[in-house]
């Protein structure tokens, strides 16, 4: 039987969290949306001003919005999750993911890559489209993963092993001196 690491106790939470609404005790403010989620916490949507005042010493990330969808940066929450797998996308200058998955035809037979759980197509070799449908997929399968120390340690392992292992092509030759 395979060991399979579950989801942290914030993944579901967050995706499951209402974010852009305006907040209740700072809604005259200008930046009193709330579009801020804590992994310490990992209760509800907040805007910039409570994250000053209640989660200042905590691992934050801030949810963005892209086409109506809720989106992360890559850079926000790749520390804290392992999310290998998962389609990536560069808006704004910055990659991000979706947090769930979006709904869209299935993929005809033309499409090369298909997100396992909903069968969006993808851009590239991943094998799903959002958090959310790898988040499935953790739980169906247990093929994969959010155990961001396996991921340390394999990475590990590999480097090693990809250093040791390395072969010359071939005999180097010099360039010819000039005449």
């Amino acid at each position: 039987m395979k060991s399979v690491m579950s989801a942290p106790p914030w993944l579901e939470p967050l995706l499951t969290t209402p974010f852009f609404s305006i907040c209740h005790t700072h809604g005259d403010s200008a930046r009193s949306e709330r579009n801020m989620y804590c992994l310490d916490c990992h209760s509800d949507a907040f805007c910039f001003y409570c994250r000053s005042s209640h989660h200042n010493d905590h691992q934050v990330i801030q949810i963005r919005r892209s086409s109506y969808h809720d989106v992360v940066r890559v850079a926000e929450i790749e520390d804290a999750l392992d999310i290998s797998g998962v389609q990536t996308y560069v808006i704004n200058s910055a990659r991000v993911m979706f947090l769930n998955e979006r709904p869209q035809p299935k993929a005809g037979k033309g499409g090369a890559h298909i997100c396992e759980i909903c069968g969006r197509s993808l851009l590239d070799p991943f094998r799903f489209c959002s958090l959310g449908c790898k988040l499935v997929g953790v739980k169906r399968n247990g093929d994969a993963s959010f155990n961001l120390e396996a991921k340390k340690e394999a990475m590990g392992i590999e480097r090693r092993e990809g250093i040791s292992s390395r072969r010359r092509k071939g005999i180097p030759h010099r360039a010819p001196f000039g005449s």
